[in-house]
């Protein structure tokens, strides 16, 4: 079954949830919990996040293994620590520098670069991606086994942020050792390996995203 929030683990034996655990499952508690946490970087798990980004190349299997652990312990399948998110920002940021400073842009176009690359290819993108497998999932992909399950949306974000972050890698970090002597040689080999960069990105992006709702 897809992840989802079970509502039925904490309902009276009428069927009624109490006013406690019902304001512990609502999406605004959830979200209110995420963002306070966002300004408090002691309480966060660095190492935990990278050690996610390291499994998401090698074993991203390992990564949703770990979505079903935090299920059973915090009885939520999206990430409650925003350790991900803020590491993911610090490899935009500086990726997207790095990328201005080998293709030779000035201050200000590498700030536009950087600015679409947050606000667009990953936060816009990634909301319209997320939103449309969330409403995929839970009216075509979830198992009618019963009413109380449903897939989170900050679950199908976390699989977008997912899937976004080794796309990011190969194609702001690995490609800038090709870019000037071989991608932008106007060659068929520049071609090839610009292209074939791409489409293992995409790929990887469809596969870790495959694995997040299969």
């Amino acid at each position: 079954m897809l992840p989802s929030t079970s509502l039925s683990s904490s309902m009276h034996g009428n069927g009624v949830l109490n006013s406690r655990d019902a304001a512990r499952h609502t999406a605004g508690a959830k979200r209110y919990k995420y963002l306070r946490r966002l300004f408090r970087f002691r309480q966060m798990d660095f190492e935990f996040a990278a050690w996610q980004m390291l499994y998401l190349f090698t074993s991203p299997q390992r990564v949703y293994r770990n979505f079903h652990y935090r299920k059973q312990t915090k009885d939520q399948w999206a990430r409650d620590d925003p350790a991900f998110l803020v590491l993911l920002s610090i490899w935009l940021c500086v990726s997207t520098i790095g990328f201005g400073f080998v293709l030779d842009m000035g201050f200000f176009e590498t700030i536009k670069l950087l600015l679409w690359v947050v606000f667009i290819d990953c936060v816009g993108v990634g909301l319209l991606i997320s939103t449309l497998m969330w409403f995929v999932s839970n009216k075509y992909l979830v198992k009618r086994q019963s009413r109380d399950y449903d897939v989170e949306w900050g679950y199908a974000f976390d699989v977008h942020l997912n899937a976004f972050y080794p796309l990011l890698v190969i194609l702001h970090f690995i490609q800038l050792f090709f870019i000037n002597h071989v991608i932008l040689t106007d060659t068929f080999i520049g071609y090839l390996v610009g292209n074939t960069l791409w489409l293992i990105a995409v790929g990887y992006y469809i596969y870790v995203t495959f694995l997040g709702y299969s």
